[in-house]
């Protein structure tokens, strides 16, 4: 792949792979289009290519999209160290990504993990990233508690999955075995047009049990096709599951990490785009209440009716239409001063 920068991947239609060095390794990207640049950073368990449908859209209109693999999936690098996963090790790759990339400025789009790896990427950088838009997580910033404090016992007897993650192999055991069946279960416990579980919220676990034993059986939603499947399960299952997870095992790292802001609103542009259905949605309703302390210059709010999780794949055309109207109407871009 070219190592260089190249203005055919630029000038040309059709998405270009490239590999960028980084101080903690290096990150695939995928780009398509010219103009202001438009990083996506994605969630777990993605990839690059939870952002198919959003990166022509965004060339198309005018832009320099790019999709990057995180730190820990895909071909990007996969440090051995828990700790190299913590947040300010994700915002650095990020500032690489851009300066690698030539731009001077960047608008920064983050969905699931990558939405609150997005925030802090504009809350630490400010003066390079000149926008946010964060899907499905809403940006709720650092807080008094511990992490892993506020989690513990969240379920009763139950345990969260967040807390579930946190244990090193614990979830890869029930991962690795078979990573396509238990991508599909996740994909499809988390989807909007899921049914509800009878044995409880699917992001619990029962005592000595699995996530996946809440799972739902059945066909793949409708916005997933067998291929689809078939790359994002080739990807984990080359890359293992640990670099993924031990981004949930770094959260009160980032605690520490981050003290220094406690309590900052971003305040550049920003955006957010949420489904009716999705966990976090509901659960973090009141963070979304206080976006206008948190988030002062957000330009728009959408809950996206009958959605679940998966937000720009589930309604690929509707979240490319929003994000492309709020890009347009920044400072700097195509077309405006």
């Amino acid at each position: 792949m070219p190592q260089s920068a190249s203005s055919s991947a630029a000038s040309g239609t059709t998405p270009r792979h490239r590999m960028v060095d980084t101080p903690g390794g290096r990150i695939h990207l995928v780009e398509q289009g010219a103009g202001p640049l438009v990083l996506m950073v994605h969630g777990f368990p993605e990839s690059w290519y939870s952002w198919r449908h959003q990166l022509p859209v965004i060339a198309a209109a005018g832009y320099h999209a790019v999709a990057i693999d995180v730190r820990g999936y895909g071909r990007s690098s996969k440090p051995a160290a828990r700790e190299a996963y913590g947040m300010l090790g994700h915002v650095a790759d990020n500032v690489a990504v851009v300066k690698a990339l030539g731009a001077e400025s960047a608008v920064v789009v983050g969905h699931d993990w990558g939405s609150p790896i997005a925030a802090n990427t504009a809350l630490l950088r400010p003066d390079l990233f000149t926008a946010v838009a964060l899907l499905s997580v809403p940006y709720s910033p650092r807080g008094a508690a511990r992490p892993t404090d506020s989690l513990a016992g969240s379920g009763g007897e139950d345990e969260f999955y967040i807390h579930y993650f946190q244990q090193p192999g614990r979830a890869e055991a029930e991962i690795e075995p078979d990573v396509r069946s238990w991508l599909a279960g996740f994909y499809a416990g988390a989807s909007g047009d899921a049914e509800p579980s009878a044995e409880g919220p699917r992001s619990f676990v029962s005592p000595g049990g699995k996530l996946s034993d809440r799972f739902p059986r059945g066909p793949l939603p409708s916005w997933l096709s067998e291929e689809d499947l078939d790359f994002y399960a080739g990807e984990f299952e080359r890359g293992g599951m640990t670099g993924p997870l031990n981004r949930y095992r770094n959260m009160d790292r980032d605690w520490a990490d981050l003290a220094a802001w406690d309590g900052a609103p971003i305040t550049q542009p920003s955006l957010f785009i949420g489904g009716e259905h999705d966990g976090p949605t509901v659960w973090m309703a009141d963070a979304i209440k206080a976006y206008p302390a948190t988030l002062p210059r957000l330009v728009s709010c959408h809950i996206l009716e009958g959605c679940g999780h998966w937000v720009q794949q589930e309604r690929p055309e509707e979240v490319g239409r929003l994000l492309v109207d709020w890009l347009r109407a920044l400072p700097g871009g195509p077309g405006r001063p």
